[in-house]
């Protein structure tokens, strides 16, 4: 017994190993970006929590989308450090859960990854994206519903389609807001994959155009009767 509360002693007057550890200060970056926005910066802060400095050997983004750097290379125990993170939004939308892998000079941290989560304010939504025929099927109509679901009303000025094998109309059912579009292939003989170009008079640019997509594909053997 006695041995065992000497070792206990000692193991008490030891040296703790010096770690690092960086730390942000919240559990997750949020980015918030305007439904203009083609990129949001953001700046985060974190801490050196360890007892030992950190040398940051490489910055990592597990998405093209995203960059950040972060404002030094060490930093000392308790050090505070900034880093800062841009994101293109390009045609985004919704949540996003993205991630920075920072590599470090420590064993016990060799990586630290920085969560990321974009919201992106939906504009327009469709719904189905993509209407589709087996081979063979009937040619029969099928609907798509195009919403808009920003803060203003946007009007459909006109659609087109990438292939001539369809026969496609639309009607407004919520003037500015809910549009209905209806396509139907002129026959499902061949495997046809099109799309439908939908003009709207938004605003910003990148609404302008919108896409929604059809196709007559083989049935799968699983699905075959």
């Amino acid at each position: 017994m006695r041995a065992f509360l000497c070792l206990g002693l000692l193991a008490g007057l030891l040296p703790m190993a010096a770690v690092a550890e960086l730390a942000l200060e919240v559990p997750v970056i949020e980015l918030k970006p305007k439904p203009e926005d083609e990129s949001i910066t953001t700046t985060f802060v974190f801490h050196n929590k360890g007892t030992k400095p950190v040398k940051v050997l490489d910055i990592e983004s597990a998405c093209s989308c995203l960059s950040a750097s972060l404002d030094k290379a060490v930093y000392a125990p308790g050090e505070m450090g900034t880093g800062k993170a841009e994101f293109k939004v390009s045609s985004f939308v919704g949540r996003h859960e993205k991630t920075v892998h920072v590599r470090t000079d420590d064993p016990a941290q060799a990586e630290w990854v920085i969560p990321f989560v974009l919201e992106v304010p939906e504009v327009i939504r469709i719904e189905p994206k993509t209407l589709q025929w087996w081979l063979g099927d009937e040619t029969s109509p099928k609907t798509t519903r195009v919403t808009m679901t920003g803060s203003g009303p946007m009007k459909i000025k006109a659609i087109t389609s990438t292939r001539e094998n369809v026969e496609f109309s639309w009607k407004e059912i919520e003037p500015g807001r809910v549009y209905e579009v209806t396509l139907r292939p002129k026959s499902t003989g061949e495997v046809m994959l099109g799309a439908l170009r939908i003009e709207t008079d938004s605003t910003i640019p990148k609404y302008q155009r919108q896409m929604a997509f059809f196709s007559v594909y083989r049935k799968p053997e699983s699905q075959q009767p």
